[in-house]
């Protein structure tokens, strides 16, 4: 059973967070902060995998899991999370297993739903942040129009082949993901892993991004992302941070030029 979530951290979470709570700028109110929090991971696949592992490992309290998919033996190459054991399993059960066997202080909440217009509100409420694990590009401006609604943090990552890129989006301090790339772009237009594939590691490495900066916009420490582009080439290993444009006043979802009714989910 969690912990009453103004209760201060038991024994047993002293010893299991125990290297966090000696280090420099974290310690036990970034912790507390942590068993605390409610997370929403949108894709238990390659990105989500590495997510949901180090957020449940850090102790975050409560991490509901969306995906429609099941895992699939081709998928197992960079799904790190999912078994072979459990192929054919809806991922999100095969998510929860694996953090329960890890953690069994973190209550997952498993849905299996495609996120579109009609859930994605829903599926944001009540969340203290959101960590877009998806690999469609028509989800990922769903969830930074909700999150903006919702005034929700947002980390966004994405990984093609070799490469990937991260970035936070805190309504109200930087700007969103429409005020960078506007025009939602057609379907098929884009490449995506199924047409060129994806390095197993690149995914990992990407998604272990995701889920420091999500731990530092929850806990506080250190700086994060917003208003910052990270990219990553791991042919390379050539790891870029571009400073962003500050957010668009003309962006209808996070600018002064939404309308009434505007930047709602399509």
């Amino acid at each position: 059973m969690m912990p009453a979530h103004d209760a201060p951290l038991t024994p047993a979470q002293r010893s299991r967070y125990a290297r966090h709570l000696i280090l420099d700028g974290f310690g036990e109110a970034a912790q507390e902060r942590l068993v605390r929090s409610r997370v929403l991971v949108v894709g238990a696949g390659g990105l989500g995998s590495p997510v949901c592992l180090y957020l449940a490992a850090a102790g975050v309290g409560t991490l509901t899991i969306a995906d429609d998919d099941t895992v699939d033996v081709s998928n197992l190459q960079r799904q790190i999370i999912h078994t072979t054991a459990r192929a054919g399993l809806p991922k999100v059960d095969s998510a929860a297993e694996a953090i329960r066997a890890l953690n069994q202080e973190v209550d997952v909440e498993p849905r299996r739903m495609r996120v579109d217009a009609a859930t994605v509100d829903g599926l944001v409420a009540d969340h203290d942040l959101v960590v877009d694990c998806s690999d469609g590009i028509a989800t990922k401006y769903l969830l930074n129009d909700a999150c903006v609604r919702a005034g929700t943090p947002l980390v966004h990552a994405g990984v093609v082949g070799y490469a990937g890129q991260v970035m936070a989006i805190v309504p109200g301090e930087g700007p969103c993901y429409r005020c960078l790339f506007p025009d939602e772009p057609e379907a098929g237009s884009l490449p995506t892993s199924h047409d060129i594939g994806v390095f197993g590691p690149a995914v990992g490495v990407v998604g272990s991004m995701e889920a420091a900066e999500a731990l530092k916009l929850l806990t506080g420490v250190g700086e994060s992302l917003s208003g910052r582009l990270l990219t990553v080439d791991t042919r390379t290993m050539a790891v870029r941070r571009i400073d962003l444009p500050a957010a668009d006043p003309a962006c209808p979802v996070c600018g002064s030029g939404r309308a009434e009714g505007s930047g709602a989910a399509r």
